[in-house]
């Protein structure tokens, strides 16, 4: 194998940039391949966590919310580079989940093209190929095709260019791309800190120029260790203190976490090499206590490195390179520090996105030994087998990432494959409640309790489905159970005071709003059924200012525009009436009700050509609307359309024979002997 070291490889045609023609080609085929890869996940939905990170999280919502991101943090992780740039994308998409999707991918072909440069600047043959199979390698569709992984997606280019501004330095010693490179290393850093051991990368690549590290090494380096130091503590203690908040991860001893780490780096090296069967969840092997043959990769491991150490005058080095490279990066992931995502499994293909650019490295390495090294037929072979590997890689990823469509897809791909997943019963089973499935629902979350019986979660989502079937009794004792496990469980409180109000227990289900809104200040749910609560309990006032502080956590918040519309018209208020129900139709076009309530409040207001537009439109959303029937009627009567009124009267009637208010009314328009009848508002 060729040195990789820049400076051995000879000036000339051969090793140049080719023609413009071919380059082209070259950039044509990485971009095509990263459509074919992506484009089945390209209009999928929100995943798992993707909208606790965007469409619900309130420093993303909010239009200040830039400064909280960076100076008042309520989020699990320290990332305020990337949670900026969520907050702009959330200005251009808002929900369509597309622009998101495009993003990640462009982001992820961005890395290549850096690749593909730094490659080069390493000496490495066919860099463009190292750039292709980073783009279609498999491992890497799970931080691709999941938009909560931007944080992967984002903090590659950075580091890539932040590599090559450091091989400028060292090959031309000038400070500014020195500068250059620990300012992008910061960028990087504050987009995710799993790129925190760049600093030993440093070393490790001065290591494998020179045969040493030098104290130039060690100085120049220095700037960089300060940078992770420091940012890396703050990641410890957002994780520490927010993300595992007091949830035991239970991990074991230092035994324990030595043979997970070994077995971890096995498990990423063997999906490196072939990767098959790839899943967003993995089973999660047992290592408490480990026994002696979970210890065999640290064996294997340690015979490798040696091997290639005692060739490190040759082909060693190189390999040591990228092996170390491999190995350094997947340290932070590798659980001896406690990591949220430990409590669902040990290792997560997103966790390999950085370190398998050592194997990559490799890999491309590899094959231009081999283009170097065979001629004739032979190389042709070579070639041939390259492009269906090629292919078949860009095919699987293909496949993986179109499990990545809706969280149906996902879920129900990662039970096929590991049904012993709790976390995987729990949300396909709440993709079921939403689809009022409940019983379908329920049989999920029940085996999610079975199989990790603290689980908090599927105790609320229990409480829920229950609920909803109106089974009150055991939907409140499911949300005791989840707040025993979880008592700081903010949404548990709020859906147990849903329950309270079913149940006609309002003082109660008061104490639980207020005790979700004092875990979680910001959750405007809480705010708005704590205001239903106290209307239902006559006390307005209270109520109005529960809507407004929803509608400050959440400005397009339809639900509560729609209260406050409410509470306004029942007070006489129509003017602040109608202009809240317009602002709940801006947001949520679709709701009937919310036409037929602005429509009564546009008759109350003598707006009656408005009014029956709004009957109207409610009754094409919904043509069985008794009610809207019935306040069309009496809007038409009120602009003097008599027999149109007596028609929709009746067929209010066809469609509510028991609707006194409307048989009275018509009753009243045929014998004249009112000159206008009432019309009434429907919630």
């Amino acid at each position: 194998m060729p040195p990789l070291v820049p400076n051995s490889i000879p000036a000339g045609r051969a090793e140049g940039w080719p023609s413009s023609v071919g380059v082209c080609l070259k950039v044509a085929l990485i971009l095509l391949a990263g459509w074919f890869v992506y484009s089945p996940a390209m209009h999928g939905s929100w995943l798992w966590d993707d909208q606790a990170e965007i469409s619900q999280n309130p420093e993303i919502l909010d239009p200040a919310g830039y400064w909280k991101i960076w100076f008042q943090s309520a989020n699990t992780d320290f990332f305020p580079l990337k949670s900026t740039v969520i907050w702009l994308q959330w200005r251009l998409w808002q929900e369509h989940t597309l622009g998101y999707h495009l993003t990640t991918v462009g982001l992820h072909l961005l890395s290549a093209f850096v690749l593909w440069r730094l490659f080069r600047k390493l000496g490495l043959r066919l860099a463009w190929v190292g750039a292709l199979l980073f783009v279609v390698h498999p491992v890497m569709v799970g931080s691709v095709a999941w938009i909560a992984e931007l944080k992967n997606t984002l903090s590659l280019p950075p580091l890539l260019l932040a590599a090559s501004a450091y091989v400028d330095f060292d090959e031309r010693r000038q400070w500014r791309y020195l500068a250059l490179s620990a300012f992008l290393f910061l960028a990087a850093m504050l987009c995710k800190t799993s790129v925190v051991m760049f600093p030993v990368v440093l070393l490790l690549y001065g290591w494998w120029k020179r045969g040493r590290i030098s104290s130039g090494d060690w100085k120049a380096s220095g700037i960089f260790f300060a940078i992770s130091l420091v940012l890396g503590l703050v990641t410890i203690w957002f994780q520490h203190e927010r993300a595992i908040a007091g949830t035991v991860i239970a991990s074991g001893g230092v035994f324990s976490r030595l043979a997970c780490a070994g077995l971890a780096i096995a498990f990423y090296f063997g999906k490196g090499i072939f990767p098959v069967g790839l899943l967003p969840l993995y089973p999660r092997w047992s290592v408490d206590p480990p026994s002696l043959l979970q210890f065999i990769p640290w064996l294997g491991l340690g015979l490798v490195f040696y091997w290639c150490w005692t060739r490190r005058a040759t082909w060693g080095r190189h390999a040591l390179f990228g092996l170390g490279f491999f190995v350094v990066n997947l340290a932070p992931v590798l659980g001896f520090i406690p990591m949220s995502f430990m409590r669902y499994t040990w290792v997560a293909d997103h966790f390999a996105y950085l370190p398998l650019i050592g194997l990559i490295g490799l890999a491309t390495a590899g094959a231009g030994w081999l283009a170097a090294s065979l001629t004739g037929s032979t190389r042709l072979y070579a070639m041939a087998g390259g492009i269906v590997l090629l292919g078949l890689l860009a095919g699987e990823s293909r496949r993986y990432a179109a499990n990545f469509q809706s969280e149906e897809t996902l879920w129900s791909y990662t039970l096929e494959r590991n049904p012993a997943s709790w976390l995987a019963h729990n949300n396909l089973g709440s993709v079921l409640l939403n689809r009022g499935q409940l019983a379908e629902a329920i049989a999920h979350f029940d085996a999610a309790v079975q199989l990790q019986p603290d689980y908090a979660a599927a105790y609320n989502n229990l409480g829920i489905a229950y609920y909803r079937l109106g089974r009150s009794a055991e939907s409140m004792e499911y949300f005791r159970r989840a707040l025993g496990f979880q008592p700081n469980f903010a949404e548990a409180h709020l859906n147990w005071g849903n329950t309270l109000v079913q149940a006609g227990r309002l003082p109660e289900a008061m104490e639980q709003y207020r005790q979700a809104l004092r875990l979680t200040p910001t959750l405007a749910e809480a705010h708005n059924n704590l205001g239903n609560a106290l209307y239902m309990a006559d006390r307005p006032t209270e109520a109005i200012a529960e809507f407004q502080q929803a509608l400050r956590i959440k400005p397009d918040y339809a639900e509560a525009h729609e209260n406050l519309g409410s509470i306004y018209a029942r007070g006489g208020s129509f003017s602040n009436a109608i202009a809240h129900y317009q602002a709940a139709l801006q947001l949520s076009p679709e709701k009937a009700a919310t036409h037929n309530n602005l429509g009564f409040a546009l008759v109350q207001a003598g707006r009656l050509q408005p009014a029956i537009e709004q009957f109207e439109q409610a009754i094409r959303l919904k043509p069985d609307f008794a009610d809207a029937h019935m306040n069309l009627g009496g809007a038409l009567y009120k602009a003097g359309r008599v027999e149109d009124a007596i028609r929709q009267y009746e067929i209010t009637l066809r469609l509510k024979p028991d609707l006194v208010e409307a048989r009275r009314n018509l009753e009243l328009i045929r014998n004249q002997t009112v000159d206008r009848p009432p019309t009434r508002g429907k919630d």
